[in-house]
């Protein structure tokens, strides 16, 4: 039987996401807060934002709605003629609850004794009528397998033991059977698939890479490309924090040349707006790249941030799906960041982790020492190389002037 889908009033929509917006929290925590799913969060903020609009012109909204009545009217007829089709089916589906295994009978009551609504649901007698089953269980007390109990515990022993926490179900068995235990190891798998218990290094990474295989995807041509200036080549890439209440998210764009942060966010949702944040602000303040190195993760891939790029007449390029090392430069911040800065401290709201990464960006940018930029700044670098670029290209631009002088004379 599923369960009642929960229904939400636009003004309690609109407080979350305005909440949501504010960005001072993470997702999984105001979810968490209003006992919601993050996905709902998610989609009512599209939903918002999509229809942003509408409060601007309101007319248009009404006409739209004067329409829709007009289709309702027409369709109240037909759902009036299912009405007793309903009725036909809802006795067929009893019919069908009657056909389930007694286990799951036996579940369906309990689900239905803890739930709130009582005042709508049958009678205790009448849903055992419903279900075709006999209330006489109810007063059965069931016998403890101690065998089985007591296999359970040294299990959980074993997950919570500081040097046997990484054993996996093979390591957990043969431990059990050494100590004299009879039990095989699918029973073994079963219990600790009960108990909940995973070995920690089992666990799988949070992935921010989510492909749409709807988006077309370009190749990787940073293996050829020679990089000897800033602004030939940028990437950017999104990582995962973990705070107090949750999960965020931070996006930067880094020169490859340089080592320079040009633009960051942080954000609790991981969409297209909070990369093309990151890309604006870039292409606002810098001079634009030659080259633009992403990975295939459907933020990316979207039609707004590709269209971009070509607009401005940048070059895409992509890593190759699961090569992490294809966009090594941004890889290797992140991996400073978390060790010299973000894995040090503990933060309780996401205020306090804005604050602390634009202290170390700020930091890296112009004061860290760069082992592989030869113990120079990155900011300190990236200048440099933009300097001489301008005094280049003015040279140039000078000779050329002298040259065709020349000529005309």
């Amino acid at each position: 039987m599923s369960k009642k889908r929960t229904s939400y009033s636009s003004e309690f929509k609109v407080k979350l996401v305005l909440e949501v917006l504010k960005n001072e929290k993470p997702l999984a925590q105001i979810a968490s807060e209003h006992n919601i799913l993050s996905k709902n969060l998610q989609n009512w903020k599209k939903q918002f934002l999509d229809n942003a609009e509408i409060a601007m012109e309101p007319s248009k909204v009404v006409k739209e709605y004067k329409e829709q009545i007009k289709d309702l009217e027409i369709k109240v007829d037909k759902y009036a003629k299912t009405v007793g089709k309903l009725t036909v089916e809802r006795d067929w589906a009893v019919e069908k609850l009657k056909s389930l295994d007694l286990s799951t009978k036996r579940a369906i009551l309990r689900i239905q004794a803890q739930d709130s609504t009582k005042e709508v649901s049958p009678t205790f007698s009448r849903q055992h009528q419903l279900l075709g089953i006999s209330r006489s269980y109810n007063y059965y007390t069931p016998v403890i397998n101690k065998t089985k109990e007591s296999i359970k515990q040294r299990i959980l022993e074993i997950a919570e033991d500081e040097f046997m926490a990484i054993y996996g179900e093979k390591k957990v068995y043969r431990q059990l059977l050494e100590e004299g235990y009879r039990v095989s190891l699918n029973t073994v798998s079963k219990y600790r698939r009960e108990l909940g218990i995973k070995a920690i290094l089992a666990v799988k990474p949070i992935s921010v890479t989510v492909a749409d295989e709807s988006h077309p995807k370009y190749p990787y041509v940073l293996k050829d490309i020679e990089i000897d200036r800033a602004n030939k080549v940028w990437s950017t890439d999104i990582t995962y924090i973990k705070i107090n209440g949750g999960i965020v998210y931070l996006a930067a764009i880094i020169d490859w040349y340089s080592k320079a942060v040009l633009s960051w966010r942080i954000s609790n949702t991981m969409d297209t707006d909070f990369v093309m944040d990151v890309l604006n602000e870039a292409l606002s303040k810098y001079p634009k790249p030659e080259v633009f190195n992403t990975d295939q993760g459907s933020q990316y891939t979207s039609y707004i941030h590709t269209q971009t790029l070509k607009d401005n007449g940048i070059e895409i390029s992509m890593d190759g799906k699961g090569r992490a090392t294809d966009n090594i430069a941004i890889e290797r911040f992140w991996r400073s960041a978390k060790c010299e800065r973000i894995y040090l401290n503990e933060y309780n709201t996401i205020n306090e982790l804005k604050q602390d990464v634009k202290s170390y960006i700020d930091f890296y940018n112009y004061y860290r020492f760069h082992q592989t930029l030869n113990y120079k700044r990155p900011m300190e670098v990236y200048d440099e190389s933009r300097y001489k670029r301008v005094v280049c290209d003015t040279s140039n631009i000078l000779n050329n002037s002298g040259t065709m002088l020349q000529k005309a004379s």
